[in-house]
C-alpha cells in the first residue's frame, strides 16, 4: 500500500522542504519507490533537486486543472526519487481551484492515478494554510509539522493544529497527525530545548526524534541541485536517515514512532 506523507506548516523557514528532499533521498536509499511532490508556487524543492522552474514543459499545476496526467509531468532527480516539480504558475491554480466544487479533493483524484507506481509519496506543502494545503492534508495519509528550535517557534502552530483537525472531520477522516519534527536543533544550548518543551506541553504535540540538527550542509546541499544524503557524511543525513527508518519501521511493522524528550524520560 502506498504510503502519503505531508509535511506542512504554514510558517516560512521551518525546513520543511529540506526535510521532503532529505527524507525522500534517505527513503529511497532503503530501496522505496519515492514521488516528491512541490505543491508550493515558490518551486524551491524543484530548484533544490536540480530543475530550473522557469524551464519546466510541465508542472504539477498543469496536473491540478487537468491538462495533464501526473505520469506526464514527473521528472527524475540525482538522488533516486522522482518529482512532480512546481513553478510560479501554480500560484494560479490555486485561484482555479477556488471556484472548483471538491477543490480540496483535486491533488487526491489525480495521485490516485499514479500511487501504484511508488512505495511513499511526499508532499511539500506551501507555507500557508490555502487550498494548496489543504489539497496536501486531503491527499494524505499522515502529517508530520516541522518546527524550528527557535524563539516564537509555536506561532501559528495551533492555527495549523485546528486546520488537521477541521481536515479530518470534513475531507480525510483518516489523517494522522504523526508530530512535530524538531529542526534547526543545537543540542549545545538549553533554549532548542525550552522551545520543544514548550510546544510539547502547550499542545500535546509528540515531538519526533532524532531532533534535526542545524548545520551549514543543507544550505550547501540545495546549491548543488542534490540533497544533503549525496554528500559526505554529517550529522544531518545521519539524523534523516534515522528518522526515514523510523517512518519505515512503523508503517510496514506498526512500531511505536520514536519521540524526543527535551529533559528526559
Amino acid at each position: 500500500m502506498t504510503r502519503v506523507l505531508a509535511v506542512a506548516n504554514q510558517k516560512g523557514g521551518v525546513a520543511k522542504t529540506t526535510t521532503v528532499a532529505s527524507l525522500g533521498a534517505a527513503l529511497t536509499a532503503m530501496q522505496q519507490r519515492v514521488l516528491i511532490v512541490d505543491l508550493d508556487p515558490q518551486a524551491c524543492l524543484t530548484f533544490s533537486l536540480g530543475h530550473d522552474p522557469d524551464h519546466l514543459e510541465a508542472s504539477v499545476h498543469d496536473v491540478l486543472i487537468g491538462a495533464q496526467k501526473v505520469g506526464n509531468v514527473v521528472v527524475e532527480t540525482s538522488d533516486g526519487m522522482t518529482l512532480l516539480p512546481a513553478n510560479i504558475d501554480l500560484a494560479g491554480a490555486e485561484a482555479l481551484l477556488l471556484m472548483r466544487p471538491g477543490r480540496e479533493f483535486t491533488l487526491r483524484r489525480a495521485l490516485d492515478t499514479a500511487t501504484s507506481e511508488y512505495d511513499i509519496v511526499l508532499i511539500d506543502c506551501p507555507p500557508s494554510l490555502g487550498v494548496l494545503t489543504l489539497n496536501g492534508l486531503t491527499a494524505a495519509d499522515a502529517v508530520i509539522v516541522p518546527l524550528q528550535c527557535e524563539t516564537l517557534a509555536h506561532r501559528g502552530v495551533g492555527q495549523l493544529l485546528r486546520t488537521v483537525t477541521e481536515v479530518q472531520q470534513i475531507t480525510n477522516p483518516n489523517l494522522a497527525l504523526l508530530g512535530a519534527l524538531p529542526t534547526l536543533y543545537d543540542a549545545r544550548t538549553t533554549h532548542s530545548r525550552d522551545v520543544l518543551a514548550d510546544v510539547s506541553d502547550r499542545y500535546g504535540l509528540p515531538v519526533l526524534a532524532p531532533p534535526i540538527p542545524r548545520t551549514v550542509r543543507f544550505a550547501e546541499a540545495s546549491a548543488s541541485g542534490a540533497t544533503i544524503l549525496a554528500g559526505r557524511k554529517n550529522k544531518g543525513a545521519d539524523a534523516y536517515r534515522a528518522l526515514a527508518a523510523n517512518l519505515l519501521d512503523h508503517w510496514q511493522n506498526g512500531a511505536e514512532l520514536n519521540t524526543f524528550a527535551p529533559y528526559g524520560d
